[in-house]
Parts: C-alpha cells; sequence; structure tokens
C-alpha cells in the first residue's frame, strides 16, 4: 500500500514520503480483524417489539425502529400528512392497518434518525397494557409491509451498531435491567453511563498512540524524520499504563461478586442449627430442620438481599464421617462450596462449649479445621472476611454462663470475627445481621465510590491477556522493535474486544496529528 503524505507544520515547507508497504500493510490488515470493528451499515428491517413489562399493566410500550417506521406510523395513527413533532407525545387512535378498527387510544412519539435510542426512525406507542390491547397492537404490526418482530436484544443491538453504546454500556444495561438489589443497581446505573467505558477507552487510545510512534520510529528513524526521545516516551507509557491496569485487575472481583451475588455458605457439625439459620434468614422455611442429625444432605441455595448486596446463601450437609454413601456425597459437596465461597459462617452449638479457656479453644478450633479439611490446628488468623463465627443456641445458656463466654472469646486468639445468637428466640440477631452486612459489604466495596472496577469474566480475561501482551513490549524493546510493537498491538486488540471500537483508521489520524513527517 502506497500512501502520500504532504505535511506542513509550524511554518516548516512541505515534503513528501512514501510509507513502506512492508510495515504498514501487515498493521493495517491485523487492525482490520478487531472484533471491535462496527459494521458499516445497520440491518435495513424495520423490527417491533413489546418494550414494557408482559401481563397486565395500566400502560404498555410498543417500540419500532427502523425505516418502516414512519409508514407504520402514518397508518396506524391516522396520519396522513406531517408526521408529530420529534419526541413530543400526540394523544391519538391507534388503527388496525388494513382494517381500520379502532384497536386502542394512546401516545404515539416519534424519533427521527439519528436521534433515537437505535438510532433510526423510531417510534413508540403507548397504549393501555391488558393483555387483549397488546396482543391486538402487536398483530396489526406484524401486518404491515416491511416490519417483523424483533428478536431478542435487537434495538439493544441496533443501538450498538449505531455508536450509540459501547460495549460495556450495552452490558450495563442489561444489568441495569436484571438487578434486584439497590447496590446492583448503582454499579449497573455507573456502567452504563459510560465511566467503565471510558476509562477502556482512554487506555486504548494511549496504546494507539505508543504503537503510532513505534511505528513510525520503524519506517522513519533512518531518515531522521522523527524526534529524538520518541521510544523513550512510550516506554515510560507502556510501564504506567500496565501498572493500572495491575491495579484495576486486583480488586478481589467486588464489580463481579456485586453483579452475581455474594456466595455465602453455611458450614458446620451436624445439629448446630445450619438449616435453622438459613430459615432465620430467609424468613420461611426453606430447609427442613430435624433433631436428626444429616437431616441436610444436599445444598440448599437461596437468594438474599443483605441491606443492598446480592447474596447467593447456601445451606450444607454437617461435616462428620458417615458410611451412608448419600450423606458421604453431601459433604463432599458442602466442602466444595466452601472451598468456592466469598464468605463461610461456621455454625457451633455454643452449649457444647466448656467454660474453661483452653478446652473452649481447642473446640472451636477443631471445628474450623472440619470446616477447612485441615488435619493441623490453625494457628494464624484468619481472613476476616472470608469466615464468621456463629455460635448458636445461646438461648440454651444461663445468663452467668453467656457472659462467662464471652469473657473467654475475647481471651482467644486466631479466631474469626464471632456473632452469639440463637435462631429459636431470634436472639442477637440484629447484631448478627449487622456484622454480616459489614463483610457483605467489604467484599463488594461502594459501587458510587472510587474507580469503577471490573464486572464482568470477560473484562479480567480480555485484560489480563493485556497485562501480558505489554510485557512482550518490554521483553523485545532492545532486541527486536517490530515484536516489541506486536505486543502493543496484542494489548491494543484485547482492549478492543472489551469496548468493541478500534480501527486501522485511528492509528492514522495519531500518526499524522502526532508527527511531523517529512520537516
Amino acid at each position: 500500500m502506497m500512501m502520500l503524505l504532504s505535511s506542513v507544520h509550524h511554518g516548516v515547507r512541505a515534503a513528501s514520503v512514501h510509507f513502506k508497504k512492508s510495515r504498514w500493510t501487515p498493521l493495517f490488515r491485523h487492525l482490520s480483524s478487531f472484533d471491535g470493528d462496527p459494521p458499516a451499515l445497520i440491518d435495513a428491517e424495520t423490527i417491533f417489539a413489546l418494550s414494557s413489562g408482559h401481563g397486565k399493566c395500566g400502560v404498555a410500550v410498543v417500540r419500532i425502529s427502523g425505516p418502516a417506521s414512519a409508514t407504520a406510523l402514518r397508518c396506524m395513527a391516522g396520519l396522513t400528512r406531517s408526521l408529530p413533532v420529534p419526541r413530543s407525545a400526540l394523544l391519538r387512535s391507534i388503527t388496525h392497518p388494513q382494517s381500520k378498527e379502532v384497536l386502542d387510544r394512546g401516545l404515539v412519539l416519534w424519533f427521527p434518525a439519528p436521534h433515537s435510542f437505535t438510532g433510526e426512525d423510531s417510534v413508540e406507542f403507548h397504549i393501555h397494557g391488558g393483555p387483549a390491547v397488546t396482543a391486538a397492537v402487536l398483530q396489526a404490526l406484524g401486518s404491515v409491509p416491511g416490519i417483523r418482530p424483533a428478536e431478542s436484544g435487537e434495538f439493544t443491538r441496533r443501538a450498538f451498531q449505531a455508536g450509540k453504546l459501547g460495549l460495556t454500556e450495552v452490558e450495563g444495561l442489561g444489568d441495569l435491567i436484571h438487578a434486584e438489589t439497590e447496590a446492583q443497581r448503582r454499579q449497573a446505573l455507573r456502567q452504563m453511563s459510560g465511566e467503565l467505558g471510558h476509562l477502556y477507552q482512554d487506555w486504548s487510545h494511549s496504546l494507539k498512540r505508543c504503537l503510532a510512534h513505534v511505528e513510525a520510529f520503524i519506517d522513519f528513524s533512518e531518515d531522521e524524520l522523527i524526534e529524538d526521545g520518541v521510544l523513550t516516551q512510550v516506554d515510560g507509557m507502556v510501564r504506567d499504563l500496565q501498572a493500572e491496569m495491575v491495579r484495576h485487575l486486583r480488586d478481589e472481583r467486588r464489580g463481579e461478586r456485586l453483579r452475581s451475588g455474594v456466595q455465602v455458605v453455611i458450614a458446620g457439625a451436624t445439629n448446630a442449627g445450619k438449616s435453622s439459620l438459613l430459615n432465620t434468614l430467609c424468613q420461611r422455611p426453606a430447609a427442613i430442620v430435624s433433631p436428626i442429625a444429616g437431616t441436610t444432605r444436599d445444598v440448599v441455595e437461596t437468594a438474599l438481599d443483605i441491606g443492598g448486596f446480592p447474596v447467593v446463601l447456601s445451606d450444607t450437609a454437617g461435616l462428620r464421617d458417615s458410611r451412608d454413601l448419600v450423606e458421604r456425597e453431601g459433604v463432599r459437596r458442602a466442602r466444595e462450596r466452601v472451598e468456592q465461597a466469598d464468605l463461610t459462617l461456621v455454625v457451633v452449638d455454643c452449649s457444647l462449649l466448656s467454660t474453661d479457656i483452653k478446652q473452649a479453644s481447642d473446640f472451636l478450633q477443631d471445628h474450623l479445621n472440619s470446616v477447612l479439611h485441615n488435619q493441623e490446628q490453625i494457628h494464624t488468623e484468619l481472613p476476616s472476611d472470608r469466615f464468621l463465627l456463629v455460635l448458636n443456641k445461646v438461648d440454651l445458656l444461663p445468663e452467668e454462663q453467656r457472659q462467662m463466654l464471652k469473657l473467654i472469646l475475647g481471651c482467644i486468639s486466631g479466631l474469626p470475627p464471632v456473632c452469639m445468637m440463637s435462631c429459636h428466640t431470634s436472639e442477637g440477631l440484629q447484631d448478627f445481621l449487622t456484622t454480616l452486612h459489614s463483610r457483605v459489604k467489604t467484599l463488594c466495596g461502594d459501587p458510587l465510590s472510587g474507580a469503577p472496577t471490573l464486572t464482568q469474566a470477560r473484562h479480567r480475561s480480555h485484560l489480563q491477556h493485556c497485562v501480558t501482551a505489554l510485557d512482550q513490549y518490554q521483553r523485545y524493546r532492545d532486541l527486536d522493535l517490530a515484536l516489541a510493537a506486536e505486543g502493543i498491538r496484542l494489548a491494543l486488540t484485547s482492549l478492543g474486544r472489551i469496548t468493541g471500537k478500534v480501527g486501522p483508521e485511528e492509528i492514522l489520524d495519531i500518526i499524522f496529528k502526532d508527527f511531523c513527517i517529512g520537516k
């Protein structure tokens, strides 16, 4: 590919320089294959769908998008001449386009391209939300030539194709729709507003600059057309970017936990009150409670909202040696869940605790060892954000013994945080919930403060590949600059797969802007 550049910069006379085919052609061919390249054209078909919830409701919204939107609006709203004022509601009778039967009376809104959610001509019908009304309007739209029902997510896909939303914003929109807790809503809204996407776009822009500078140095340094110190600047930018990405990855999966729910597992010996604790937190009989040891044999799972944070709570089989094959499988699954858990509630029957400090300490350590499946004694303090010791059945202890137990617990070192409570009388429940909420909040973080966090496993995977690729640049920087440039290119590819926006033209734009080639 031969290209002639002509540049005039700060009074320097113009000069002509030819790009070298051997270097630039592979660059453009590689970049054009990025996953994030947006399609050149938007689908020509017009689509429609019910955009509000299904079932009976006061108002239902039917959305139409595509080149035939205006036709559908005219024939169903009785508009023979001009279309309504854009983005203004107009009260009209909604009629069948063929039989002219009045189906409903509602509001119509006209959104001409490109000022719509999808970037195309769009229409919305705000009609009454009865099932018969919505079914009649949707059936009538299906009879309009050139219009078809939309597929799942097709409106949002067209918004992405039109450049209205980036991939991270699309994911944020999906998370916002599925958010069930206040913290999930806040995180999804923040991502949908573009904060995470802007962060990745800034990194992507910096990498494009680095790549453009390195490629220009390779092609034009022999002709002394490149300023001194260009590669030194690139080295500093690459180091800073890599360090920033590593810090971003060290978020302890807070955003991912908040999106999918904190995995909290209830574990302990048989008959300690694990199922009772689950039922107390759920406020319903989610698990069978019985004085017979080994009643719970499988994992019983339920979703909870703990102070606005999502929690997936799992009750597990009592940890003990058993000859029963079914119970042994339940114990195996219980240990597997503990290994995967973000937080483990180790439940202990406090009525079995001795008032002797040494015996009480050994008893609790044995329980923790059993939960961790560790035959050695625990000599180091367990991470406070991963374990919580729940001393249940406190109602069975006389007041004097309770006070003595509190003093004993204060003298035992190496234990995770301890809560004393009774699932039977709810004594100590509020203090336990406060402690649990604090632990869950620590695991998730505040979605409104600090830098935006990773919310998807795919983001983490691509960013890790990006960091690895920048290692390649530093490894080959002094050995082979072409291989070093390939490292930056691979890093840019990984970021492009997250944001969905990168292309070869952007590299050229930076070269034109940052370099006065031919001076």
